[in-house]
């Protein structure tokens, strides 16, 4: 009898774990179905495609990642090898990133400890992360202080904005003499560009608000952000190559970050296709109707994702802790390191680029304007 084509796949005959093997190899070894197997799948999408010279690699983050020391462990390391470009990210997460910056501390804790126990010792808690309630204080003046400066007195996007406290940041590991514990600190320093789909939905955020009251004029432009985003998508595709984005979690950094694609066609009338490579780790399903377990396939629906690279689309159903560190663990051991992209310095180019093909776009309402007087204008000079 003939075999049958569903019979095609490797055969599952893994060696035995033993002491001294890698991460990665344990990844390759032994996560072979069910979501390990999506999830050693993710890691080699990631490796051996979204890694490519030409490709923009967008990353999101959401839930509370830097407070558990993922910044420091996994995504410092990552964007040092050049394998992240560009981040979106709750603003929650560049906050609790600071504390590292400053000399802060994050304890382990208990997450079954009295909560009303805990806010009469004055300690806060993240699930089974504790911090002393001064550490929020101390964060909350670090940014009314740095915000003071007469570069923070205008309006301007998350990324300059981000990239004007990594500045600061930087400076401060300085004199506590300690590197690569703020990945707002790394970010400008290799300038990648970092950008929040909700810059009031955090303590940051409710420290630029305190200060509007005291005469601050400092402002978050959001159609900045989203025309800067869909411009790196686009600059990227139009150099000759292909754009990726990596999922932790869901939520509004997922949509901000695939929105790009329909910035660039729906609302721009600019020609696209949709993100080449798409990866998540999630716990959301798919049937509530969120957004953030909204699948690849879904996404295509939208223009998001390019119809033709759904093969290249994987969603691993697991915790963002377990996932970041082991995707890590395995790129770096398997690739490379790349020459960063800087696109921060490459903004202003990248927005031209944007503005440019949007004058020439039928969905402009200065081309349509345009268009219609030059229709009257010929029509009077029939009638004439």
């Amino acid at each position: 009898m003939s075999k049958s084509r569903f019979l095609s796949g490797a055969r599952i005959n893994p060696a035995p774990i033993t002491k001294d093997m890698s991460a990665a190899d344990l990844i390759d070894t032994a996560f072979l179905a069910y979501n390990g197997g999506r999830l050693r799948e993710g890691c080699r999408l990631f490796t051996e495609r979204m890694l490519d010279d030409d490709v923009v690699l967008g990353v999101t983050l959401t839930g509370a990642l830097t407070p558990a020391g993922l910044g420091m462990s996994a995504l410092i390391p990552l964007i040092e090898a050049g394998f992240i470009d560009w981040i979106i990210s709750t603003g929650a997460n560049l906050y609790h990133d600071t504390h590292f910056g400053l000399g802060l501390e994050m304890r382990q804790g208990n997450a079954h400890v009295s909560d009303v126990l805990l806010r009469e010792e004055e300690v806060v808690r993240i699930y089974d992360i504790f911090f002393d309630y001064s550490v929020l204080l101390d964060t909350d003046a670090f940014f009314r202080q740095i915000i003071r400066g007469e570069e923070f007195q205008r309006s301007m996007s998350t990324a300059e904005f981000h990239w004007l406290c990594g500045r600061y940041v930087a400076e401060r590991q300085k004199v506590l003499g300690q590197t690569g514990r703020s990945l707002l600190a790394t970010c400008y320093e290799l300038d990648v560009p970092v950008y929040t789909s909700s810059p009031g939905d955090s303590s940051i955020g409710m420290n630029v608000a305190a200060g509007t009251l005291q005469g601050n004029q400092l402002t978050i432009d959001v159609s900045a952000d989203v025309n800067e985003t869909a411009a790196i998508v686009l600059d990227g595709k139009r150099r000759g190559g292909r754009s990726a984005v990596v999922i932790f979690g869901g939520g509004s950094p997922k949509n901000f970050m695939l929105q790009t694609e329909p910035q660039i066609q729906e609302v721009l009338g600019i020609e696209e296709k949709g993100h080449d490579y798409f990866l998540q780790f999630t716990d959301a399903r798919p049937d509530t109707g969120g957004l953030s377990g909204a699948t690849p396939a879904e996404a295509v629906s939208w223009g998001k994702v390019d119809p033709d690279k759904l093969p290249d689309a994987v969603v691993c159903y697991t915790d963002s802790t377990i996932a970041l560190p082991l995707l890590a663990a395995y790129a770096l051991t398997r690739h490379e390191p790349r020459e960063p992209k800087r696109l921060y310095r490459r903004r202003s180019e990248m927005m031209d680029r944007l503005r440019d093909e949007y004058m020439t776009s039928a969905r402009n309402e200065a081309v349509q304007e345009r268009a219609r007087h030059e229709v009257h204008e010929v029509t009077l000079d029939r009638s004439r």
